[in-house]
């Protein structure tokens, strides 16, 4: 997030905003952790996994999670969807950081830990479940959340096989120069949507992407508050799931 986007931000309410330039794959990069809140682990759409081994989950797991040892997680990474959000914990903190490694350098891209691990989560008040384990299959679907437009559609738009749809791409004109832009998508930054409002149509329902989806959620909120038929799209566009043809700057 850019200091401008971060601007932003604050006027759409957010009121503890800090820009870190380089986004969560420098974060990451730079070996910082990163935690996943108690609300989205125990209501978000994401892959828990209990990296314990044992009957330690019997006694008290998070609910919702699936039981895969830290040495059993290589065998198991081609069940987990590349697609999902993951969350991990275990009792120590080596085996969380280095499944944490494992996931990333696999291709995992959001992956994030549980702050404490369970002892954490148990010390923080979170609700956990205990009782034999039936079960150890993944079973996560994505699920749309408000606002959001789904691939297929979005595809079609780009491939402008959806009539009266307008596409905007919220990145910065250097992101495209390097990687490139959308078909039948235009290139409006997060940070200058509030001044060119007037390129964008009200009588046509309007999709947005960035590079993740971080920044189009905050155009989309933007531009909801504006009285447009907004979607964005939440997915990292480089995921082979984000298959749209794409124009390389001359």
């Amino acid at each position: 997030m850019t200091t401008a986007n971060a601007g932003l931000a604050k006027k759409l309410g957010y009121t503890n905003v800090r820009a870190f330039l380089g986004g969560e794959p420098s974060w990451s990069e730079l070996g910082f952790p990163v935690y996943a809140s108690n609300q989205y682990i125990a209501k978000g759409n994401v892959v828990i996994l209990d990296l314990r081994t044992g009957d330690a989950p019997v006694k008290g797991r998070i609910p919702r999670s699936v039981q895969i040892g830290y040495e059993d997680l290589e065998d198991r990474m081609d069940d987990i969807p590349r697609n999902a959000p993951v969350i991990l914990y275990a009792d120590n903190l080596d085996d969380v950081t280095d499944a944490y490694e494992d996931m990333k350098d696999a291709g995992f891209k959001t992956v994030a830990m549980v702050k404490g691990n369970y002892q954490g989560w148990v010390a923080s008040g979170g609700e956990i479940e205990t009782g034999p384990i039936f079960s150890n299959e993944i079973t996560w679907v994505r699920k749309l959340g408000k606002g959001e437009v789904s691939v297929d559609e979005f595809r079609k738009a780009t491939l402008g096989e959806l009539p009266d749809t307008f596409v905007i791409d919220a990145r910065t004109p250097e992101e495209i120069a390097e990687l490139g832009i959308f078909k039948n998508t235009v290139n409006i930054p997060l940070d200058e949507i509030p001044k060119r409002m007037k390129e964008i149509p009200k009588d046509k329902r309007v999709f947005i992407h960035c590079s993740t989806g971080a920044r189009a959620d905050l155009a989309y909120r933007e531009l909801i508050k504006n009285g447009y038929d907004v979607k964005f799209l939440l997915l990292n566009i480089s995921d082979p799931e984000c298959d749209c043809p794409i124009i390389m700057p001359e």
